[in-house]
């Protein structure tokens, strides 16, 4: 059983930073690919940041520039640096994790097979 779960959330103020945590459990998924999406009231989940097996990277023309995701493989951890914050940045963010090792990171969301239960990230002007 593969279990993922976000931390790091939370209330902040325009052109703030926030770090989000994606702790994975279970099959070593940490070796795989991995992704952060997020969905915001009344729109469908889009694609934040992806990251390989090998650490190649991929943002969504949004957030370039301004989020940063990482990996540490011996924590079992990936992480979401989000600088400069923006009001429309505001949604539930998920973590999930793809059963495959893919040559570039990948923003679709089928390419996951599992996900965590979201944390939320609310910027206020």
């Amino acid at each position: 059983q593969v279990q993922l779960v976000e931390s790091g959330g939370g209330l902040v103020q325009a052109g703030d930073s926030l770090r989000l945590s994606c702790a994975v459990s279970g099959r070593t998924f940490v070796s795989k690919d991995m992704g952060w999406f997020r969905q915001a009231p009344a729109k469908e989940r889009e694609s934040v940041a992806a990251i390989n097996w090998s650490g190649a990277t991929d943002y969504a023309d949004s957030v370039k520039g301004r989020f940063t995701i990482s990996r540490d493989n011996t924590k079992g951890t990936v992480y979401l640096q989000m600088n400069s914050l923006k009001p429309e940045d505001t949604a539930v963010y998920y973590c999930a994790a793809s059963i495959w090792a893919g040559t570039k990171a990948v923003l679709t969301t089928t390419w996951y097979n599992y996900w965590g239960q979201g944390t939320q990230v609310t910027v206020s002007s």
